[in-house]
């Protein structure tokens, strides 16, 4: 259902992936083979430890930058969910020295400070996909404690509490960077203060806020009918 809905939404296209943390072994986390996410079904999902590596042995193609949830997971107990992407809109502030910050109160969720990480620092020149464990644990390093990181020339890394939070921290990241693309086009831009942003994640970014536009997500999708098998740690 997460896959469907941020393929839908544009939030990932056809190389995005979302995880979630397994509910029953906090070492080891569930993640569709390689499959664009808009295809994704039940028996794609596979069990991956925090190497990366699958649980049960496979000779299906997997995907390259498993790590990246894989790293995120080690050093993130708080972490549940995981969205990596390359939604468009968000692609400017990671090749510019302009910030993305919050512009509007239900896209507070994303967090006051969303860094960026540019793997020419360590790595020199690449293809830009982070393959290896070393790649990863940089990219989780930069990430620390924030929910949100930005990839330079890339995409972006998103966390959650849930399956459900990180879809709608993913998804409000994509409409949040198009509004404040506008807004800076009219002039100065008032961002969300801190105090805003915490006031807000305390009311929006609970689970309280999720069912109602998880559902709708799910049903304009035509995922509906998956909500009998839903995972939410």
């Amino acid at each position: 259902m997460a896959n469907r809905i941020l393929a839908h939404e544009g939030v990932v296209d056809s190389y995005g992936h979302v995880s979630v943390r397994d509910p029953v072994r906090n070492d080891r986390f569930l993640l569709s083979r390689s499959v664009s996410p808009e295809q994704v079904q039940t028996d794609d999902v596979l069990t991956f430890d925090t190497r990366g590596e699958p649980v049960e042995a496979t000779e299906t193609a997997l995907y390259s930058e498993r790590v990246i949830h894989a790293a995120i997971y080690r050093d993130r107990p708080d972490v549940h969910a995981v969205v990596h992407g390359h939604a468009q809109e968000v692609l400017p502030f990671t090749v510019t020295d302009v910030r993305l910050r919050p512009v509007l109160h239900v896209a507070a969720i994303i967090g006051a400070d969303i860094p960026v990480w540019d793997m020419r620092d360590a790595f020199g020149d690449t293809d830009l996909l982070v393959t290896t464990m070393d790649q990863a644990n940089d990219l989780s390093a930069r990430l620390a404690q924030n929910r949100v990181v930005l990839m330079r020339g890339h995409g972006f890394t998103a966390t959650g509490i849930s399956l459900e939070h990180v879809v709608r921290t993913s998804y409000y990241l994509k409409v949040n960077a198009r509004l404040q693309r506008e807004a800076l086009a009219l002039g100065t831009v008032t961002f969300l203060t801190q105090g805003e942003v915490d006031a807000a994640i305390a009311r929006m970014g609970s689970m309280r806020a999720t069912p109602r536009v998880w559902r709708n997500w799910a049903i304009r999708c035509g995922a509906g009918h998956l909500f009998s098998q839903e995972v939410t740690p």
